[in-house]
C-alpha cells in the first residue's frame, strides 16, 4: 500500500504580511521606474512656449500692394500659379479667389495686387529682414506687429541675388528685437522652429529639425541654404528660424514642392549670410560680392579617377574668363580647388558662397591639384559683376576631318570660331557614332580642347593624343559647348 505524505507549511501572520508587503513594493517600484522613464521622455522633447512668447513679438506680418499687373497668370509674392492652385484644397481655393481674398482674387484680375509674407525686426529703430519676393514689384507697404498695430514701411534696399530685402519702419522706436545667433554654429538634426503667416494665418508656429546645411539650389550660386523639415507655406517666407536658445539663425525662403504646399522640405538663408547682406545695404546701400571669374563642375567618381584623386572631391575649373581674378592669380583650366583659404571644398557647390564672402580686394589662398600634385595660389578677390555676357552658341565647320576609332570625326578649328567662343586652338566634332565618345556625351558640333589633361590643338594633336590613351580607364575630355567649357570622362 503506497502512502503519500502531504508536507504543509503554515506561515504565520507576520511572515504572510512581510510577503504580500514585499510583492507591493515591486509592484510600486515598477509604476515608479515607468513613471519616471515616461518624464525623462517627455523631458527630451523641447518646449517651445516660452520661446515663443520672448519672440514672437519682433515678428511682423507684411503686406504689400501694387498695380495690377497684364499677362501675369503667377500670384505675386506667392511662389505657386493658377495650375499649382487648382492643386489645393477647395477651402484654399476660395481663400485665395475670392473677392474677400488679401492677394487681390484670382490670377489676371484688374484689381491692384496683394501679397502677404513675414519679417522680423532687427533694430529698435525699425530695420526689417525679409525676402526680396515678398516685396518685389510693390507700391505700398504695410507692416503689422503682434500687437496689431499697423505701421508703413519703406524699401531700403534689395539683394536679388540672396532674395533678401531691408525694410526700415517709419517712425520707428523702441521695438521689439530678435536676437540673432551663428548658422555656422548649426548641426544636422538640431531643433528649430519658425514664426510667420502661411496663407495669411497670423503668427504660426511650426517646428523640426535641421535636415542639412549647406545645401545649394540651382537658381542659387552664393547662398549656402539650411535644409529643415520645419512646415514652411506660402506666407512664412522672409520669416525668421530660430533655434532652442531663442536665436535667428536662418530666414525661411524657399520650399520644395510639386504642389505649392509644404512636402517636407524646406529652405532658410543662413543668418550668417543675412546680416552680411543686411549691413552693406544698411551702409552703402548695395551688396558687393567677391568674384574668382571661373566656370566649375561637381567632380563625380569617374572625374576623380581620371585626374589621380582617390575619391570624389573639390570643385573642377572648367573654364577660366578672361581678365579676372582667376586668370591674374595663376588658375587654369583642369584645376580642381581642394581647400579655400583653409576650408576644405567637398563639393562644388561649397565655392561659390566661400567666394562671394570674400571681401572684394582681399587675397584668398587656394589649394589646387594640377598634374596629380598639390599647390597653393594666392588670388586677388575681385567683385562681382552685375550682369554677364551672353553665352555664344557653336556653328558648324568645314575642312578636312579625321575619324578615330572612338566613334569621333573631327575637322580643324575655323579662326573666326575661335576667336567667338575665346579659345586658342582645339578641333570642331562634326559627327559622333556609336562609340565611347557617345557614351562619354560628346556631341555634334562640341569643340575639344583637352584629352587626358593633353592639349589638342589640332586635328594632329588630335590623332597623337587618341593613340597614348590607355584602354579601360577612364580619361577627361575637355570640351567647349555653346560657350561654356565643361569636363566629360570618356573610357576608351
Amino acid at each position: 500500500m503506497l502512502r503519500t505524505t502531504i508536507e504543509v507549511t503554515r506561515l504565520s501572520p507576520t511572515s504572510l504580511t512581510q510577503r504580500v508587503s514585499g510583492s507591493l513594493l515591486v509592484v510600486l517600484f515598477a509604476m515608479v521606474l515607468l513613471a519616471w522613464s515616461q518624464a525623462g521622455f517627455a523631458r527630451g522633447l523641447p518646449d517651445f512656449t516660452g520661446l515663443v512668447e520672448e519672440n514672437a513679438g519682433a515678428v511682423v506680418n507684411i503686406s504689400t500692394t501694387s498695380a495690377p499687373a497684364t499677362g501675369n497668370t503667377r500670384f505675386h509674392g506667392l511662389p505657386f500659379d493658377e495650375r499649382q492652385l487648382d492643386q489645393l484644397p477647395e477651402f484654399f481655393q476660395e481663400f485665395f479667389r475670392g473677392p474677400q481674398s488679401p492677394f487681390g482674387g484670382a490670377p489676371g484680375n484688374s484689381q491692384p495686387t496683394r501679397s502677404m509674407g513675414s519679417g522680423f525686426i532687427v533694430s529698435a529703430d525699425g530695420y526689417v529682414l525679409t525676402n526680396n519676393h515678398v516685396v518685389e514689384g510693390a507700391d505700398e507697404i504695410i507692416v503689422r506687429l503682434n500687437d496689431r498695430r499697423e505701421l508703413p514701411a519703406t524699401l531700403v534696399g534689395t539683394d536679388p541675388r540672396s532674395d533678401m530685402a531691408v525694410l526700415k519702419i517709419e517712425n520707428g522706436d523702441d521695438l521689439p528685437v530678435v536676437k540673432t545667433g551663428r548658422s555656422k554654429d548649426l548641426k544636422v538634426g538640431e531643433w528649430v522652429f519658425a514664426i510667420g503667416s502661411p496663407f495669411g494665418f497670423d503668427y504660426t508656429v511650426t517646428a523640426g529639425i535641421v535636415s542639412a546645411l549647406g545645401r545649394s539650389l540651382p537658381s542659387e550660386n552664393y547662398v549656402p541654404f539650411i535644409q529643415t523639415d520645419v512646415a514652411i507655406n506660402p506666407g512664412n517666407s522672409g520669416g525668421p528660424l530660430f533655434n532652442l536658445d531663442g536665436e535667428v539663425i536662418g530666414i525661411n525662403s524657399q520650399i520644395y514642392t510639386r504642389s505649392g504646399g509644404f512636402m517636407g522640405v524646406s529652405f532658410a538663408i543662413p543668418i550668417d549670410d543675412a546680416m552680411s547682406v543686411f549691413r552693406q545695404i544698411r551702409d552703402k546701400g548695395a551688396v558687393s560680392r567677391g568674384w574668382l571669374g571661373v566656370l566649375i563642375q561637381e567632380v563625380n567618381r569617374d572625374l576623380a579617377e581620371s585626374f589621380g584623386l582617390k575619391r570624389p572631391r573639390g570643385a573642377l575649373i572648367a573654364e577660366v574668363m578672361d581678365g579676372s581674378p582667376a586668370e591674374a592669380g595663376g588658375l587654369q583650366s583642369g584645376d580642381i580647388v581642394l581647400e579655400y583659404d583653409g576650408d576644405d571644398i567637398q563639393l562644388s557647390s561649397d565655392l561659390p558662397p566661400m567666394v562671394g564672402r570674400t571681401p572684394v580686394g582681399e587675397t584668398a589662398r587656394l589649394t589646387v591639384l594640377r598634374g596629380g600634385k598639390e599647390i597653393a595660389l594666392d588670388v586677388e578677390i575681385g567683385q562681382l559683376p552685375d550682369e554677364r555676357g551672353a553665352q555664344q552658341s557653336v556653328p558648324s565647320g568645314g575642312g578636312s576631318s579625321s575619324t578615330a576609332p572612338l566613334g569621333l570625326t573631327v575637322e580643324p578649328l575655323p579662326s573666326d570660331l575661335a576667336d567667338s567662343i575665346g579659345v586658342p586652338g582645339g578641333v570642331l566634332v562634326a559627327g559622333v557614332g556609336k562609340g565611347p565618345a557617345y557614351d562619354a556625351g560628346i556631341r555634334t558640333r562640341d569643340v575639344i580642347t583637352e584629352i587626358n589633361r593633353k592639349a589638342v590643338s589640332s586635328v594632329a594633336d588630335f590623332r597623337k593624343v587618341i593613340k597614348t590613351l590607355p584602354e579601360g580607364r577612364a580619361v577627361s575630355v575637355r570640351v567647349v559647348r555653346q560657350g561654356r567649357a565643361i569636363y566629360l570622362v570618356m573610357k576608351p
